[in-house]
């Protein structure tokens, strides 16, 4: 595929979806999404007990979105916390999947791409997370993380409920991520 993007044959994220082939490099995302931004979710520390002592590893959560609809989450550990941050970084932009954006509310339908179109759930682990569409003018009514991860795919306005262990980090973005893929695979 990176050949075709170079040469110029495949132009958009959207037609390498419609074909159904498969992205193995995030530099294909990054020459056909150039505003993708990436951000650190969560950092954390593994720790486990070898015959030598205890062995210390870090993890690291991305995200990757463009603000207008957009959106993947990666993961990568090491030894290094920065690796671990460059891992978690490509993974974003290997899973990044679009998200359909409209106003699906029943007190504002105003035609524009403010929040999701209809109401969608996702799990994610022991997380349930639930995203229903806003009037324009509310904002998103969610926790910290999530509000992060959805401002990052676009959605400006929604209402949001989470059940689960939300505090795992690592639950929660895939939750949230399977959530707005629905929005784009029901819609």
């Amino acid at each position: 595929i990176g050949k075709r993007v170079v040469a110029g044959e495949i132009n958009s994220m959207e037609e390498i979806l419609s074909q159904g082939l498969r992205i193995q490099e995030a530099g294909i995302v990054k020459k056909l999404l150039p505003d993708l931004k990436t951000e650190v979710i969560d950092v954390g520390i593994i720790q486990k007990m070898t015959p030598n002592g205890q062995s210390t590893r870090f993890k690291a959560l991305v995200a990757a979105g463009n603000e207008n609809g957009w959106l993947g989450i990666g993961m990568g550990k090491s030894k290094q916390m920065r690796i671990a941050i460059e891992k978690a970084n490509n993974a974003a932009y290997l899973s990044v999947s679009p998200v359909k954006l409209g106003c699906g509310s029943w007190e504002c339908r105003c035609d524009q791409n403010h929040s999701v179109p209809f109401k969608v759930k996702g799990k994610g682990g022991s997380v349930t997370i639930e995203i229903l569409p806003a009037p324009r003018g509310l904002g998103l009514v969610a926790g910290r993380k999530i509000k992060n991860l959805l401002k990052m795919a676009g959605i400006k306005d929604a209402w949001t409920t989470a059940k689960g262990s939300t505090t795992t980090m690592n639950s929660t973005s895939k939750a949230v991520l399977e959530c707005l893929r629905h929005t784009f695979s029901q819609g």
